[in-house]
């Protein structure tokens, strides 16, 4: 790269010409803002990434390192960023292939790409204009190309962000650690909200489960198995026709009832819906649709329609703010029936006769508010975003007092806001396995925390030992969700077998047994913007050998997960202690829990759903330091609800020091919130692989003998 901008600069390069007027300044500590000469801001603002107001407070410093040069590349405007030897490249959203990003390429246009054939899998479901750069020393920084338009970012040991559309502005984070960083961009971008506490459950689904019967009989086996799980979905099979909005006569006569049952067993449900409105006059989704003028328009200002499940169909124009109203209003009805969660899917938007599986780039977007009217170029990568913002709104609207639920597999950078998201459509194959690590990690790195595979993969069939394995990772994702296509076999986790049935079991329980340090870890990610889910570089940054380690992850900051599979793993420093948890036979699939020296991290009991979790009895798992010293921290609230906006809820830090030579003390102080509980604590120290309790107690302070 260095070459190609040598020759341009003794203009031997056509094509390229260098536009050297702009302007740069601070907007907050360590972010810079960079504008392009004759920048029109109606071309590419508001940002729909960015919620700050980034006005200049200072001007920019003269040793600041990490500046963009705009340029026009073959008529395209671009930025590029030249890197000092040695910076390690992560973000850019959801991508295939290795952690690190140095040396690939990926294109930012929202694609439904089944098994990630299409395009050599660089063109994926979302868009995350976003890179993160790490020196050697450790420290970071982050560049945000903020436009929506059709781009690509190519990574060598510089970067180039080409535009297909308007010049667009920078914004460049720089901070000490990858960690500063990650919590500048969510300042930036927003957080996503805390989520009710039963969408952090184990969940199963399949396209589809019909009819409602099996429904029923699937959350009958797993209460009858004890294989914990909270949530059962509906693919669109459900529908009338795959209308939305509606339900199939025969297959779902009776929703509400279905729920209620669902209920009465502590599941939840979520219902899949798509933007794609099938066209029928008799239809009452599209007649609204149509009377409210809502539809996206072809280049020549009429209804486009384009082909995905009900046939042809129109689809919404969520730039308007009165089309964003009338979705939202269509959940009213909807909700009410007892569905407790959203599934928005196709919304990249996909159109199976469309050019390149979407929309063409010339259709109209008619704007409104502070959106201006323009073509699908500039709003396609945001389609998905605009949908689940306005599933939100509607939601919220039907249950004020619940916190909503939704998955899209569209979105853009910033819309972990509204909310979570899976990786599309994966296969059951140990590639896909084991790159299912490093996607989840680079979504993470680019500001969407809540995110996770299809456990067990969407198409083809797994062999019991590829669902083995994923199913006994599957617990530590985020998002935790077994999802298989229709034309696979049955994929619950005992349709492998007894062996494979324990295997899963096993699984899941410490996923709930671990739900007090993951529902703090998500607190945590609402509030700071750190990922739940971190490369294991997060814990040694300076460790070289680490920045590609893409076997193993963190969780949170305590514990390290490494997959029975992981071969010549590269461990950060420190002792890093196994946990072995109660109850629990030894089998050759589960992955390895580490414990981080001088960290305490709260667990629970083994219970069947969310509904029974409580933090009345807390085993605090402790690896003191050389110096017999650890912390941690435990977050409380209803799990439902916003009453922890209002001081309903609690932080309770642990620390433990080393007292009388053999024996370690730990200390319980509630240091926020108002949420006042009597709990009982034990200690479970983690000694060279072992674990040895405490009594219960309900004092704040007890002890153990080392």
């Amino acid at each position: 790269m260095k070459k190609i901008f040598f020759l341009w600069a003794l203009g031997i390069l056509a094509g390229m010409q260098p536009v050297f007027s702009q302007s740069a300044s601070i907007a907050e500590p360590g972010v810079a803002v960079f504008y392009p000469a004759q920048f029109d801001s109606t071309a590419t603002l508001p940002s729909l990434a960015i919620v700050k107001d980034l006005q200049k407070k200072d001007s920019l410093p003269g040793d600041w390192t990490v500046k963009p040069e705009y340029l026009q590349i073959e008529g395209r405007n671009a930025v590029r960023f030249d890197f000092e030897e040695g910076v390690d490249l992560y973000g850019t959203g959801e991508v295939i292939g290795d952690l690190r990003r140095n040396n690939t390429d990926v294109t930012l246009w929202n694609t439904d790409n089944y098994e990630y054939a299409k395009f050599d899998g660089k063109q994926l479901y979302q868009a995350h204009p976003w890179i993160l750069g790490v020196r050697p020393d450790g420290t970071s920084f982050g560049i945000l190309a903020d436009n929506s338009w059709r781009q690509e970012i190519v990574l060598d040991d510089d970067a180039e962000i080409i535009s297909e559309g308007p010049a667009f502005r920078v914004v460049v984070i720089e901070k000490e650690n990858p960690q500063e960083v990650m919590k500048t961009l969510a300042d930036l971008t927003g957080t996503m909200a805390m989520p009710p506490l039963w969408a952090l459950g184990y969940q199963q689904s399949r396209y589809s489960y019909y009819p409602d019967t099996a429904v029923e009989e699937l959350a009958d086996e797993f209460r009858k198995r004890k294989i914990p799980a909270d949530v059962i979905w509906m693919d669109i099979d459900y529908m009338d026709g795959f209308r939305v909005f509606t339900f199939d006569e025969e297959g779902f006569p009776n929703p509400e009832k279905l729920n209620d049952y669902l209920h009465s067993k502590d599941f939840k449900s979520v219902y899949m819906i798509d933007p794609g409105v099938k066209q029928d006059s008799t239809y009452f989704v599209y007649q609204q649709g149509d009377a409210g003028n809502h539809w996206v328009l072809d280049s020549l200002g009429n209804e486009y329609n384009g082909e995905v499940w009900p046939g042809q169909v129109a689809f919404p124009d969520y730039t308007r703010p009165e089309t964003q109203k009338w979705w939202a209003s269509l959940y009213i009805d909807f909700m009410n029936l007892g569905i407790d969660g959203v599934w928005n899917d196709m919304n990249e938007p996909a159109v199976f006769d469309g050019p390149g599986g979407t929309m063409p780039d010339n259709n109209i977007h008619r704007g409104g508010g502070e959106l201006p009217e323009d073509i699908h170029l500039r709003y396609h990568n945001v389609y998905g975003l605009l949908m689940v913002r306005s599933s939100r709104e509607g939601i919220l609207d039907v249950n004020p007092e619940k916190r909503p639920f939704v998955l899209s597999r569209a979105n853009y950078l910033g819309g972990q806001r509204y909310a979570a998201t899976w990786t599309g459509d994966n296969s059951s194959t140990w590639d896909n396995l084991k790159m299912s690590i490093p996607m989840s990690l680079n979504l993470s790195l680019s500001g969407q925390s809540f995110n996770g595979p299809d456990i067990g993969g969407f198409t083809k069939t797994p062999t019991p030992e590829v669902f083995g394995h994923w199913i006994a990772l599957g617990a530590y994702y985020p998002f935790s969700r077994n999802h298989t296509s229709n034309d696979t076999e049955a994929q619950e986790p005992w349709a492998f077998g007894e062996e494979i049935e324990d295997v899963s079991r096993t699984a899941i329980n410490r996923r709930y047994r671990l739900l007090p340090y993951l529902y703090t870890l998500f607190h945590e990610a609402s509030t700071t913007g750190m990922p739940i889910m971190r490369p294991t570089f997060f814990a040694d940054l300076t460790n070289q050998e680490l920045r590609d380690e893409q076997q193993s992850f963190l969780l949170g900051k305590n514990l390290l997960i490494i997959p029975q599979w992981a071969e010549d793993l590269k461990m950060p420093k420190g002792n890093w202690e196994t946990v072995s948890f109660e109850n629990e036979e030894a089998d050759p699939y589960q992955a390895t829990v580490k414990l981080r020296e001088g960290a305490i991290v709260p667990v629970g009991p083994v219970i069947q759903s969310t509904e029974d979790y409580s933090t009345d009895r807390i085993t605090l798992l402790v690896s003191p330091d050389k110096a017999g010293k650890a912390s941690g921290t435990l977050y409380d609230d209803a799990g439902e609800g916003f009453g922890y906006k209002d001081g309903e809820f609690s932080i309770i830090e642990f620390t433990a020091s080393k007292v009388s030579g053999k024996r370690i003390k730990v200390n319980v102080k509630q240091t926020e919130g108002n949420l006042k509980k009597d709990r009982q604590y034990r200690i479970a120290l983690v000694k060279d692989g072992k674990v040895t309790y405490s009594p219960w107690s309900s004092k704040n302070t007890f002890t153990i003998k080392i």
